[in-house]
């Protein structure tokens, strides 16, 4: 079904208000990257209110491109200005494991042509840890897009991108897809992604709320009442 894929890389990255953040990740990508040469960096804002393009205006070598507000929609305009054969999407708040561009383009060599990396956060909550050490399996219903995601570039477009009527979830229902493939590979490094939503709302508190979503979103629950429960109940 698919041929040899080029080993270029498009790093796609949504943002909105990171301004106190966005620095340290650029920085760590810059030096975790084994071939910057075959990769391109593309940050997608939302509107950002808070001098995140300022920010991202004195970051040389990077594409900034403005979109209107919505993760979905903001990955859908990074990858139609992507030149990479393959694509990864990279939340924000997640730091991807050294090198991690070589371990993306070794699968893609093997035809896994979709996949994520394992996950921990950054906390030793022992409820996080073990949330973690689930995403090592390749199992459905352990993915999210913390784990970041890499897809060939021709792949993700046969399967329409992601579905920009969805202001949340839409990492899982574009992963979904994949999935009724069954082509989809874990690598096994950690990429670490922030604990601060579940420090901000409470470990317990956050993780009940998330898997009443996730129900409600798997028996059908509309987007509009998706977001309404998160809108009440998750700062």
């Amino acid at each position: 079904m698919y041929q040899s894929i080029i080993l270029e890389l498009s790093i796609i990255i949504p943002v909105y208000n990171e301004a106190a953040h966005i620095n340290e990740l650029l920085f760590y990508i810059y030096e975790h990257l084994k071939y910057p040469n075959q990769c391109e960096l593309i940050l997608v804002d939302g509107g950002s209110t808070d001098g995140t393009i300022s920010v991202l205006e004195n970051h040389k070598g990077i594409k900034l491109i403005k979109a209107s507000k919505g993760r979905g929609k903001q990955m859908n305009v990074g990858v139609a200005n992507a030149n990479g054969k393959v694509l990864y999407f990279l939340h924000a708040d997640s730091y991807p494991p050294k090198d991690f561009d070589e371990l993306i383009l070794k699968e893609v060599e093997k035809n896994n042509y979709a996949g994520c990396f394992k996950m921990k956060f950054r906390s030793k909550h022992y409820w996080l840890w073990l949330a973690g050490w689930f995403t090592q399996f390749n199992i459905k219903f352990f993915r999210g897009g913390d784990q970041s995601l890499f897809i060939s570039k021709e792949w993700f477009k046969e399967l329409g991108g992601f579905e920009e009527k969805h202001p949340i979830f839409e990492d899982v229902h574009f992963i979904r897809k994949i999935y009724k493939h069954k082509h989809f590979t874990v690598i096994q490094q950690w990429i670490s992604t922030s604990a601060r939503r579940y420090e901000d709302n409470g470990v317990a508190k956050l993780q009940y709320h998330y898997w009443n979503m996730y129900f409600k979103n798997w028996f059908g629950a509309s987007t509009e009442e998706l977001v309404d429960y998160y809108k009440e109940y998750i700062k």
